[in-house]
């Protein structure tokens, strides 16, 4: 048997069982990262789903935001000089939280509010309601696009991780099973040739035996 595909190890009744177990534990393993593939591309494929609902949804935000936006101009007028004196803190903050899917650790980011200074009384004089109309169109789009980030930031690590699972996945199929196969096959056959080659020379070593033991008797 060629030697290309199979482990260079000396044909013993021991190495035959040390193959078999690691055949089994391959076979085991292969089975695990299909499983865990096949989770991930699930998890991938739902992902995917939910980040083309999130861009055609932010379209639609961004156009709303940005008409409201001319709206409180017209209304109040250049506020940007007013905005920027009363935005000492941030208001909207992110968060990071992590999620597992298969034991993959994905990123989670989650918004959340927080009450600034004076920040209801911006517009009081004139054009608030545009303002808060603005503003309220504005929290909407940033809620949506921080959902797309924490989407998308899924989507690339699980891309990667299911690509280098499947990697894994042929490599044991294709490779490591195949050449375990070959190497068993190979012990079998040598195991087999040895028992023909020691069952020979007992029968031979039987029939010289026995011609002595006539030649005995004869005598």
């Amino acid at each position: 048997m060629s030697g290309k595909n199979r482990l260079p190890v000396f044909p013993t009744r021991m190495t035959l069982q040390i193959m078999k177990n690691k055949l089994a534990g391959a076979t085991k393993g292969h089975s695990l990262l299909k499983k865990k593939s096949d989770a991930l591309s699930i998890r991938f494929r739902a992902i995917l789903g939910k980040i083309l609902e999130a861009k055609e949804s932010m379209g639609g935000q961004m156009k709303t935001a940005q008409f409201s936006m001319v709206e409180a101009r017209f209304a109040a007028g250049d506020f940007k000089q007013v905005v920027l004196e009363k935005a000492r803190t941030a208001t909207i903050k992110v968060r990071t939280n992590t999620d597992n899917v298969a034991g993959v650790t994905i990123p989670k980011f989650e918004q959340y509010s927080e009450t600034g200074e004076d920040r209801d009384l911006l517009g009081i004089a004139k054009g608030g309601a545009a303002l808060n109309q603005t503003r309220t169109a504005f929290s909407k789009a940033l809620e949506t696009l921080v959902l797309l980030a924490s989407l998308q930031s899924a989507f690339v690590i699980l891309d990667e991780v299911i690509t280098l699972t499947n990697r894994r996945v042929n490599a044991i199929q294709h490779v490591v099973m195949p050449r375990l196969e070959n190497t068993i096959d190979y012990i079998k056959s040598e195991l087999d040739e040895l028992e023909r080659e020691e069952f020979f020379r007992l029968k031979k070593i039987q029939g010289k035996k026995k011609d002595r033991q006539r030649e005995r008797d004869e005598l």
